[in-house]
């Protein structure tokens, strides 16, 4: 049986009969609802439902798009993205702002034939290595081949939860080579305790200072453990003071975050905590951008004796640069603080701001 969720003319966007593809919150709510339609795809599979009987189609064919391509997980062969390609109603008319194809990927389903290698992906995120799995290889190949095929401009990311977790990598590998794609990310899981839940704002920012220390501390005494020639020591302060993050500073992914998921809050904080550093001076800034390129979870296992590669690697939710859009809109639980629907809808109390790295 389905869910109300699934059908598109009893939960969809029923006030977007017509699509201004100039206006942020249209793009918006068509990306939210091209990504639910990948999670419908999946279920439509897992249910043998077939023809008449799929809910998916709706999702896309409702705002001119196609399904083009499935993207199967080579693991368990569900379907976890999908490429769209939009079809204008004139053909030899190119609407402005319109992309031609857009890469959506799901999040996690709970449902038995999918949960399971949903879930190793969601533990791969919490350490740090979602970009050593196949399912994250099969969505970079997809991404490569559509910009090398019609170039970055002409096409979308965007995802949900874990979903949202593989739009960001995949763009954040684009952008380090100098290709910045249009990312629209839902519900991002940031990997940290969820300091943001706190109401004390002093608190919070006193966890995120210590944190911040502490993690670039620690990069430091590595560093210099691993060479004891004076000069190498200071070549390698160098390289460490040396900003990696500097070349992503361009690319800005529309960040979606509500305050009561605490996997995706932290973003909230982290922006806010890391102009907070600059405004400090006396070398704060630099030690936030230090601590920006380390998992402190990775460099204390490192620095506990245990061989962890993730300690030498940059987090994989770290982004410099981004616009950052907040549901601050009063929701029932965490499921409807997480849900992909929040983000069609016309009646929520969106707040954005854009966070340029410097």
């Amino acid at each position: 049986m389905a869910s109300d969720r699934e059908e598109f003319n009893l939960c969809g966007p029923s006030h977007l009969t017509t699509v201004d593809w100039a206006n942020e919150d249209h793009q918006r709510c068509v990306a939210a609802c091209l990504v639910q339609g990948i999670y419908i795809v999946e279920r439509d599979r897992q249910l043998n439902r077939e023809g008449s009987e799929a809910l998916a189609p709706p999702w896309w064919e409702s705002f001119n798009f196609k399904l083009i391509r499935h993207l199967k997980d080579d693991a368990d062969f569900s379907i976890f993205g999908g490429i769209f390609e939009y079809k204008s109603l004139q053909p030899d008319v190119v609407d402005s702002g319109v992309p031609r194809y857009v890469i959506a990927f799901r999040g996690t389903l709970t449902k038995a034939d999918s949960i399971t290698r949903d879930i190793e992906l969601d533990i791969h995120i919490i350490r740090n290595g979602l970009h050593r799995t196949s399912r994250f290889e099969i969505a970079m190949q997809a991404v490569r081949s559509m910009a090398d095929s019609v170039g970055a401009s002409s096409f979308w990311l965007t995802g949900h939860s874990l979903g949202a977790a593989m739009a960001l990598l995949t763009g954040k590998t684009m952008a380090k080579t100098g290709i910045y794609i249009k990312s629209l990310l839902f519900n991002p899981p940031y990997v940290s305790p969820p300091i943001e839940r706190i109401a004390n704002e002093r608190v919070r920012h006193g966890i995120r200072f210590a944190g911040s220390l502490i993690t670039a501390g620690l990069a430091l005494s590595r560093t210099l453990k691993q060479t004891q020639q004076p000069q190498q020591q200071q070549l390698q302060l160098q390289n460490l003071t040396e900003d990696p993050l500097e070349a992503l500073s361009s690319w800005l992914p529309n960040v979606h975050v509500n305050p009561g998921d605490h996997l995706c809050s932290e973003y909230i904080g982290f922006f806010e905590h890391r102009g907070t550093m600059e405004q400090i001076g006396y070398g704060a800034g630099i030690v936030e951008r230090m601590a920006m390129q380390h998992s402190l979870g990775g460099l204390l296992m490192d620095a506990m004796g245990v061989s962890n590669a993730v300690a030498v690697e940059e987090p994989v939710h770290v982004i410099p640069s981004a616009n950052l859009i907040v549901n601050k809109t009063n929701s029932e639980d965490y499921k409807d603080a997480h849900g992909i629907h929040q983000w069609w809808r016309d009646d929520q109390d969106l707040v954005s701001h854009i966070y340029m790295y410097k």
